[in-house]
């Protein structure tokens, strides 16, 4: 019996201290329990000496990696060694029946090893298991049995492969039975299911309580001391929302978006409250060039700002046309007008030959002369075509006969059959219902109750510090924040 195992190449683990030995099997001594290898590898490395003798005591474990011949004859069961040097299983009388190796029909016996790296790349990868003489052979496969091919074994080419006599790349990469196990997808969404994300944040609560550690709440519950990322300030006091307070309240109340009341004014206070501005040098022109520069940064917005002012948007120009009349309203319209055009918007500028005009107007054309923009007197030189924008400026908060002039209602009936959007600046406070429907209308300062055909109302900061509110007797706290132009809401 002990000579059935001659032959075969085996590994024989002797612990820590000593390592791991392979070879071919020379010699086994029943009776002194000894084996002897030949031509052995310690650890991988070729032994120096030709043939090496181990004792049962010496041995934890032995496996065996190929057994000589094609099949012909039993082998016993014997596949360990335990630390006693006593084999774990009796051993089997050999049978004269061959016995198959269950590999889909196909058995590789390895004649020999040629160097120290296929010992080293079989040890723990590949070992021959026994179990039964009626369950035969069954063999662990992987990339070693086609990197450790003897010479006798010649790869053939694709095109000669025959009837499953040479297995896929696939097949000798992966092993036996990995197929059937890749054919059914993992159910991400019913395992994310079995997941009760509120009862584990409960879990979390109650042990941070028991704890007595700082509670991070459920995602159903918020306190009043949490804070969104964008709220995350320590308030010293409770908000005030109403900052603003004026001795004549006229007749109506806007609010921000953050909250804050704005409450309108009359004509004549909003008169006074310029009056004392400019006489602290707020004067006409730096008014004027506030409120051009406040109403050309909301039209160019409502014109769509970044996504339509573009380098690569050159070829599609918005076109924006600009009413205007003989007074101060005007005046600030010519400025918008001026910045729109320095910013590559395409000004229609419709003011009437009048004998004798405002110096603030002579000097706002002069500037806007130096621009691209195109300056009419007549109706009838306006577009035919819908425009991207028209800016109102043709009304005045004193002159109200303005109306009853032939170019005034001209310009109004070219304006409401233009079908395009309307911003107004600065309208004024009429009694009547106004000529012109307004999408937007834009307040100086402070709102004016303006009717309902003004459309959503923005106020815009002219620059009239503080204390000159509170001179006309307004107590005055800024609305705008990190803003020149503010919506308002109706409350």
């Amino acid at each position: 019996m002990a000579a059935d195992w001659l032959g075969s190449l085996v590994s024989i683990n002797c612990g820590v201290t000593l390592g791991v030995y392979q070879g071919e099997v020379s010699a086994v001594d029943q009776a002194s329990q000894t084996i002897s290898l030949k031509q052995p590898f310690h650890n991988g490395i070729k032994c120096p000496v030709p043939e090496v003798t181990f004792s049962a005591m010496d041995i934890k474990e032995l496996k065996i990696l190929e057994i000589p011949g094609s099949g012909q004859g039993g082998h016993p069961d014997f596949s360990s060694v335990g630390h006693n040097g006593r084999s774990a299983k009796g051993p089997v009388v050999p049978s004269s029946a061959p016995m198959a190796v269950p590999r889909k029909g196909e058995l590789r016996v390895q004649e020999g090893f040629n160097s120290p790296q296929q010992f080293s790349k079989s040890y723990g990868e590949r070992h021959l298991e026994v179990t039964s003489q009626a369950k035969g052979f069954r063999r662990r496969h992987n990339s070693w049995s086609s990197s450790s091919r003897g010479p006798s074994q010649a790869t053939p080419k694709k095109n000669g492969l025959k009837n499953g006599q040479m297995k896929t790349k696939d097949d000798e990469c992966f092993g036996d039975g990995m197929e059937e196990s890749l054919d059914t997808d993992f159910d991400f969404e019913g395992n994310l299911a079995l997941f009760d994300k509120a009862a584990v944040f409960s879990q979390i609560e109650i042990s941070e309580r028991r704890n007595g550690a700082r509670s991070r709440g459920t995602p159903n519950e918020r306190t009043p001391s949490r804070y969104r990322h964008d709220e995350n300030i320590l308030e010293a006091e409770p908000i005030i929302y109403r900052q603003i307070t004026v001795p004549q309240h006229g007749g109506k109340e806007y609010c921000t978006d953050s909250g804050l009341v704005v409450p309108s004014v009359p004509f004549e206070m909003h008169k006074r409250l310029i009056s004392v501005a400019e006489r602290y040098g707020l004067s006409l022109e730096r008014r004027l060039e506030m409120a051009g520069v406040c109403a050309s940064q909301m039209a160019l917005t409502l014109l769509g700002g970044p996504n339509r002012l573009t380098p690569k948007n050159v070829h599609q120009r918005p076109t924006v046309a600009l009413l205007c009349g003989p007074h101060v309203q005007g005046a600030q319209g010519i400025s918008c007008g001026r910045h729109l055009a320095n910013h590559e918007v395409h000004i229609i500028l419709f003011l009437p030959n009048f004998v004798k005009m405002l110096e603030s107007i002579t000097n706002e054309l002069t500037l806007f002369g130096k621009t691209d923009g195109k300056q009419v007197s007549s109706v009838k030189d306006l577009p035919d075509s819908p425009v991207d924008l028209v800016i109102n400026c043709l009304d005045c908060h004193e002159n109200a006969f303005l109306r009853d002039q032939q170019w005034y209602r001209a310009a109004v009936d070219w304006a409401n059959q233009n079908r395009a959007p309307v911003l107004s600046i600065d309208p004024p406070v009429s009694s009547r219902e106004l000529a012109v429907e307004a999408k937007w209308s834009l307040c100086l300062g402070l709102p004016l109750p303006l009717a309902e055909g003004a459309g959503r109302l923005y106020l815009c900061d002219i620059g009239i510090p503080r204390q000159v509110f509170q001179e006309v007797g307004i107590n005055y706290h800024s609305p705008f924040g990190c803003k020149f132009v503010i919506p308002l809401h109706s409350t």
